[in-house]
């Protein structure tokens, strides 16, 4: 086996389905139970950690909630500063904020101003692609703050629902990386 079948293998065996979550005729990927454990999370942590140093970023966005959980120790692991994109309205001080279209309505996510600057090279961080919609409202609200995506980086894309295709454009050609594809 090669060394990303076995950390394929590894991380698959520490996510969870929980059926019918978090309403009928979903399967939730739990990561909870990878998080737990020590081992998957290194190993998780290291892959992404290469993934920023191979797109040469010089600081790790993570996308409320779980990004936040991932991203953190990647950017320590590769020596880089973290930002967290919240939710609208969580962030005091002067923020960018940029909407986006859910499947019934449309949410926001916002940043500190301040913290993405001309010249950062950023690779957003966070568990799971589906839709797309998330990350490339980060994509955008990356390029309105002057700074450049370096790539972006899940855990597990759920690619049944199309979200790389969806994000192809706005990555204009920066990476779209997943360690796992259900």
């Amino acid at each position: 086996m090669t060394e990303l079948a076995d950390i394929s293998t590894l991380l698959l065996s520490r996510i969870r389905d929980v059926a019918d979550y978090p309403e009928p005729g979903v399967m939730f990927k739990d990561i909870t139970p990878l998080l737990a454990d020590p081992a998957a999370f290194a190993a998780l942590t290291d892959a992404l950690a290469e993934i920023a140093v191979a797109t040469g970023a010089t600081k790790v966005i993570g996308l409320e909630a779980r990004g936040f959980i991932l991203g953190a120790p990647v950017a320590v692991r590769a020596g880089l500063g973290f930002i967290p994109v919240r939710k609208a309205g969580k962030l005091p001080g002067a923020t960018l904020r940029q909407a986006y279209d859910l499947e019934y309505g449309s949410a926001e996510i916002e940043v500190h101003a301040e913290d993405l600057a001309f010249g950062d090279r950023i690779l957003i961080v966070d568990d799971v692609l589906a839709t797309g919609g998330t990350a490339e409202a980060a994509i955008r609200l990356v390029r309105r703050a002057g700074a450049e995506v370096a790539g972006l980086a899940v855990l597990m894309e759920l690619g049944f629902l199309e979200g790389r295709v969806r994000l192809e454009t706005a990555l204009a050609g920066a990476p779209l990386e997943a360690l796992l594809t259900v």
